[in-house]
């Protein structure tokens, strides 16, 4: 299956792209998504975003499926569907 991932905020300056599409076993979770992507793009993307393993993304990030974020769903354990779109973003903060 096909899934899209689209990268906001400092995840897009940390990695230097807008979005990807990743080939992905039917059935798929969210974590699995996320481990391939911490594998491809490297250390800086598991020091600040996700590690394989981890319960959920690091504070300050959030990731939504298909719009809807993942803590209204099964968090990383978020089966994935063929077509789904996954965005991963830093939350904002100020005063």
């Amino acid at each position: 299956m096909r899934v899209k991932v689209q990268y906001l905020g400092f995840i897009k300056n940390l990695i230097q792209r807008g979005e990807d599409e990743f080939e992905l076993q039917d059935n798929a979770s969210l974590s699995q998504l996320l481990s391939k992507i911490a594998g491809i793009y490297g250390k800086p993307f598991q020091r600040e975003v996700y590690e394989t393993g981890l319960k959920d993304v690091k504070m300050g990030f959030v990731v939504t499926v298909n719009g809807v974020l993942t803590g209204q769903l099964k968090g990383v354990d978020t089966q994935l569907n063929n077509g789904d779109n996954v965005i991963l973003m830093s939350l904002m903060s100020g005063g």
